[in-house]
């Protein structure tokens, strides 16, 4: 008679620490050992504060190491939860990603977090469906690059249907092998809807709707010239040199020819 395999669970678990006597976190350790709870991952992903990813085959054990820990001197819990997307990611890398504290959609990163960048976005390209996906930026703060890195982190094929990277691209067709949910599809929003042909926008039109991931550099310009709204997209990204940076369209506004959209 053949018994019955046991599905683990992934959990996070968060606590903030206020006094960080040795041996707390072989406390800690000990509780899930006791509960044969497994440790996946630890980092410490924000001052004083642990995450930790968790896997256990009996989720009645989450509420007996919560209400342990509870009693635990010197911690907080902050956080537990099957993990998030930002959770797996903040234990990854050690921090949380910003996002915005109105528009939760909106997540915001610098040059130098590149990395996270990518994580993060690569994550979001292994989804299934039709996904839209907006990223603001100057020029040469590191957009398309990023677009690309995560496109073959998430072993992705990545097609532009337009861009300016190394010269002006502007797609009127794909080839069938072109047209694939495992394709990511990127598009400058300007390119698109300011610099090209009726043949491009059908193109556009029926990308749209296709069941695959879709990347608009300049989410902005791309909806204020065309028949999409912000709320269409599912996520946005602000990138930026530095923190206070700020993203600006106004050489546009004035005239296409005197701003690098690159």
């Amino acid at each position: 008679m053949q018994t019955e395999e046991k599905v683990c669970h992934e959990w996070y678990m968060e606590y903030k620490i206020h006094k960080n006597r040795p041996g707390l976190l072989g406390d800690v350790a000990s509780m899930l050992g006791m509960l044969n709870i497994n440790i996946i991952t630890i980092n410490g992903v924000h001052d004083s504060t642990r995450g930790m990813l968790l896997s256990t085959d009996d989720n009645d054990k989450i509420e007996v190491l919560r209400n342990m820990l509870l009693k635990v001197n010197n911690i907080t819990i902050n956080k537990f939860r099957p993990p998030t997307l930002l959770d797996r990611l903040a234990v990854r890398h050690g921090r949380y990603i910003e996002r915005d504290s109105e528009d939760k959609k909106t997540f915001r990163f610098i040059r130098d977090e590149l990395g996270i960048l990518v994580d993060f976005m690569a994550e979001i390209f292994k989804k299934e469906g039709n996904q839209l996906i907006g990223i603001r930026g100057m020029p040469r703060v590191g957009k398309t690059e990023s677009m690309i890195a995560a496109s073959v982190s998430a072993n992705k094929r990545w097609t532009f249907l337009s861009s300016t990277l190394l010269r002006q691209t502007v797609r009127n067709s794909l080839a069938v092998d072109e047209m694939s949910s495992d394709h990511v599809y990127l598009i400058d929003g300007i390119v698109s809807t300011m610099r090209s042909t009726e043949r491009h926008h059908s193109l556009l039109r029926e990308m749209m709707n296709f069941p695959a991931t879709k990347v608009i550099e300049h989410p902005d310009i791309f909806v204020r010239e065309s028949e999409y709204e912000l709320s269409d997209f599912h996520y946005i990204i602000e990138l930026r040199h530095h923190p206070e940076e700020e993203i600006t369209y106004e050489l546009i506004n004035r005239g296409l020819t005197d701003f690098d959209v690159t």
